[in-house]
């Protein structure tokens, strides 16, 4: 098959371009595959090899998997530098905001055929909303692997030392918001010093969790089909003057500069998924994990994704297609959910999510993940997406200040990435 290479344009950050290359040639011996991940989790690790050794076993033609953890902050740009400096790997795990660059480049594999006719695969039984991101023209480019709504974890031994109620009591009222998650998040500020609510992985840097928050108020970081701003919409203006008086009015939320780590204790509630539960395994604290509160508009979900793909300039792309069809197949699959939400409708249920998630009960997967897979919104994702994360988030450096003009500094931002929109 034809081989392709992506290009950066003078930085990892550049867009993805696609350039037609030579291809490679092997030997006819047993070849070794690679696959780059954003995990050195020791657990994830082990699931991973557990599942090539049983491949390895059967399949003569393959003598060797690797996984290639890299550090998740700069994942993609280190992605792409391989795949420019002919290091591409076989397989890659790859992060819903770079989904359009690489499913519309033509730098990943087709897969709709390898997978229906892979023997037991039940290819039918991937849930469309979980595929949508990692398609073009009904063609299937990546395996949505992990498919995981974001939900709020809770201390609950701090709510109840600031005399705030949990969450559940909320809930069961119909007051869950987020109006009242900010109110308890500063009275447990105001009384016990910790922090309040964190959104895990924000850092003020990585904006694009902050949809986790805005989609509550409707707002959308740009329009549906990708070229017109949504940072000055009505709808993010008033979702983002909330957040900015939960941190510099009500301190609620920690402000630049600092950290909180929820699972060591140093914060009443995170939003993050349920991926980090495990490391809750030996909490001093009462927990619960519950679905994010609601905003104006109502109840909604955010779900974080990401795709696993063979790379067209991959070394070895049709052994490493079978073993994504392997890595995938329902039963490893299964494996998988222990820590990524599955994509195939006969795994969404509390009992197959529970086995694999055993601090969880299935009220919790059932509220948090099963419920929402259907109708959340995915993470901000669009073309060029690295070069538009860089932008906005220089854009948004100057929101993070007690005096900002919270109206301003959004129109600003527009003027900055319309160019880059437009494209």
């Amino acid at each position: 098959m034809k081989h392709a290479r992506l290009l950066l344009a003078a930085a990892a950050a550049a867009p993805l371009v696609l350039a037609a290359c030579g291809g490679g040639g092997d030997d006819g011996g047993p070849v070794t595959l690679r696959m780059t991940t954003w995990s050195a989790n020791e657990d994830h690790l082990a699931m991973l090899n557990e599942i090539a050794d049983a491949y390895i076993a059967d399949h003569p033609e393959v003598e060797a998997i690797e996984f290639d953890p890299l550090p998740f902050e700069g994942y993609t740009s280190t992605l792409t530098t391989q795949i420019a400096g002919d290091n591409a790997p076989d397989l890659a795990w790859i992060l819903e905001n770079a989904a359009p660059d690489f499913v519309s480049s033509g730098a990943l594999v087709p897969l709709s055929e390898t997978l229906a006719e892979t023997e037991g695969y039940e290819y039918d039984d991937l849930v469309p909303a979980a595929t949508e991101l990692w398609r073009q023209d009904d063609e299937l480019y990546a395996y949505p692997f992990s498919t995981s709504p974001f939900g709020m974890f809770v201390n609950t031994d701090l709510l109840a030392e600031a005399g705030q109620p949990a969450p559940a009591e909320l809930i069961a009222d119909g007051q869950w918001t987020w109006e009242r998650a900010v109110e308890a998040g500063a009275a447990v500020h105001a009384a016990t010093g910790t922090d309040g609510i964190v959104i895990r992985d924000f850092d003020y840097t990585g904006w694009d969790n902050l949809s986790t928050l805005w989609t509550g108020w409707g707002a959308s970081a740009w329009s549906a089909d990708g070229a017109e701003c949504g940072f000055d919409d009505p709808e993010m203006v008033e979702a983002l003057t909330f957040m900015h008086d939960a941190v510099f009015e009500h301190q609620a939320m920690p402000g630049p500069g600092t950290t909180a780590d929820f699972f060591a204790g140093e914060a009443a509630m995170t939003v993050t998924q349920i991926s980090r539960a495990g490391l809750l395994a030996d909490a001093p604290f009462a927990w619960d994990l519950v679905p994010l509160p609601a905003g104006p508009t109502g109840e909604y979900a955010v779900i974080g994704q990401a795709g696993l793909g063979v790379l067209t300039v991959a070394p070895h792309p049709e052994e490493a297609a079978d073993f994504l069809a392997y890595m995938t197949n329902p039963e490893n699959s299964a494996k998988l959910a222990q820590y990524f939400p599955p994509p195939r409708a006969s795994q969404l249920t509390a009992e197959v999510l529970g086995q694999a998630n055993p601090l969880l009960t299935p009220e919790q997967l059932q509220t948090v993940v099963i419920d929402q897979i259907d109708s959340g919104v995915v993470k901000p994702s669009h073309t060029g997406q690295a070069q538009l994360d860089q932008a906005v988030r220089a854009a948004l450096d100057p929101l993070w200040t007690a005096d900002a003009d919270v109206a301003g500094v959004l129109t600003e931002l527009c003027t900055a990435i319309d160019p880059l929109l437009a494209r």
